[in-house]
């Protein structure tokens, strides 16, 4: 698994897809391309019994052009890394920094794909992508790009809870200036903190406490290390807004129950 930090300090966790799932993609989207192709070529062969055999050569030539090269780059620059063979797969092209893939990748996959994939029988994709750690082709070295899974299981995260040693100090701290986007950085890294390497961990842990210390007041107890301080502080906010919010609802509920009571026309 690949982690991406963006400069929200999000960690974006991609999974690349495995040599199986990329080569069964690959087959689907192949065998669909030459199903294309033959229909092409038996609509063409049909229309084209009076063209002279120059013709005939150069429609050929224009239909696997356009089934094996244009087709596959049009199909990923529209869906944005998808193909049929890639979504019955579970995968996704992207980007080394995880974006998704625009007509410049889509291009320069098709056009090295129609090389390594056709004319040498996948020979030259299949010892390239096994010898890199992200199973990626040629076509994906030269243009930037790879292939993650886009199914994953989704994983449940542990309730944040405040630290026994600060709930006093984080009941009567004053935390209503936090910005949302601090805050929604704070309760990612929580969230994604536990699969992160323990130096940029720490780091990272760090620079948030940071920049929440200058909205919170007063400081936390000395000796606060700064992921109890970010538990503190993501779950104090947390059960605060839960308590407005059961309150707002309360108060229309009673709302609603006294206007309910009134006589009509009064």
């Amino acid at each position: 698994m690949s982690s991406i930090i963006t400069g929200e300090a999000v960690v974006l966790e991609l999974r690349p897809a495995s040599f199986a799932a990329r080569a069964l993609g690959l087959l689907l989207d192949m065998a669909m391309s030459i199903i294309l192709l033959v229909v092409i070529l038996i609509g063409v062969t049909a229309a084209g019994e009076d063209l002279d055999d120059a013709a005939m050569r150069a429609l050929v030539v224009a239909s696997v052009v356009f089934c094996l090269v244009i087709v596959p780059v049009a199909v990923e620059t529209l869906s944005r890394g998808l193909s049929l063979g890639k979504l019955a797969a579970g995968l996704r092209v992207v980007r080394e920094d995880g974006g998704a893939i625009r007509f410049r990748h889509a291009l320069i996959r098709g056009l090295t794909g129609f090389l390594e994939i056709y004319l040498t029988f996948g020979g030259l994709a299949i010892a390239v992508a096994l010898f890199n750690d992200r199973s990626r082709r040629l076509g994906d070295l030269m243009a930037g790009t790879y292939a993650i899974r886009s199914r994953v299981p989704v994983e449940e995260s542990p309730p944040v809870l405040v630290p026994p040693r600060l709930r006093s100090w984080a009941t009567a701290a004053d935390i209503g200036r936090i910005p949302d986007a601090t805050a929604r950085r704070a309760s990612q890294f929580i969230r994604q903190a536990g699969r992160m390497a323990p130096l940029s961990r720490a780091g990272m842990a760090k620079s948030i406490a940071t920049e929440l210390a200058a909205h919170v007041a007063p400081p936390p107890p000395a000796g606060t290390s700064p992921d109890d301080y970010l538990a503190a502080v993501v779950a104090e906010r947390r059960s605060r807004e839960l308590a407005r919010l059961s309150q707002a609802r309360r108060r229309s509920v009673e709302t609603g129950e006294r206007l309910h009571r009134l006589p009509f026309g009064s």
